[in-house]
């Protein structure tokens, strides 16, 4: 895929004279003047998080406390990217063949105004297809980051092959940081949810002869037995 595939300079300006039937001439005027400007906008825009937003608010700490917890969420980030790409190159694919058949029904039709529609009909199909390409870049831009991630966390502690392994460790720990932000205006469902897998992760981990059970956390104002 190159940089030109993804330039729509081209079909912002073959769409300007257009904008004639929904905008005023002077504004029609500046958005000619402002091509490059947009172009420009619409290639570098946002359209999934950043590296920043990736380490601080999917991989955060209180959620994903361990490597191994954040390498596994880096798996399932990744993989829903690489889901999300393959559709969006069928889809691309598909639109490629709607374009074709939308050219030989105009190379046939006759009909001035028939014409007129399936020409409006490809210049849409030829713009999404340039959406779809930068969708696509930046889709793949978030797998090679994922990668980057996963390589990060990996230091040899760790199962990468099963995620089961981690897991009890790993859900310990979220738990009692959940815990630790449980207050006495916390709601019923949300405590009983929240030291209920607390508790039986600890059992769980005291069957299996991997920790003591550590005392159950007292709300602000409550009774050892609330």
């Amino acid at each position: 895929m190159t940089k030109e595939k993804r330039n729509i300079k081209e079909l912002i300006e073959k769409e300007a004279p257009n904008l004639n039937n929904i905008l005023e001439p002077e504004d029609v005027s500046v958005f000619k003047q402002m091509t490059e400007e947009l172009r420009d906008t619409w290639t570098k825009k946002q359209m999934f998080r950043t590296e920043t937003e990736m380490s601080f608010s999917v991989l955060n700490d209180a959620k994903y406390p361990t490597k191994a917890a954040k390498y596994w969420q880096c798996v399932r980030e990744q993989n829903v990217f690489l889901e999300n790409l393959m559709s969006l190159s069928f889809d691309y694919r598909r639109t490629e063949v709607k374009i074709k058949r939308l050219q030989e029904k105009l190379d046939k039709e006759e009909d001035s105004l028939k014409k007129e529609l399936l020409q409006i009909d490809i210049d849409e199909k030829v713009y999404g297809k340039a959406s779809m390409q930068l969708v696509a870049r930046d889709r793949m831009r978030e797998i090679k980051l994922w990668s980057k991630f996963k390589k990060q966390f990996d230091d040899g502690s760790f199962d990468t092959k099963d995620v089961n392994t981690h897991q009890l460790n790993s859900y310990h720990l979220t738990m009692k940081n959940k815990a630790e932000t449980l207050t006495q205006g916390s709601s019923q469902p949300e405590v009983f949810n929240v030291l209920g897998q607390l508790q039986s992760i600890e059992r769980i981990k005291k069957e299996n002869g991997q920790i003591e059970t550590t005392k159950k956390p007292v709300l602000p104002g409550l009774t050892s037995k609330g």
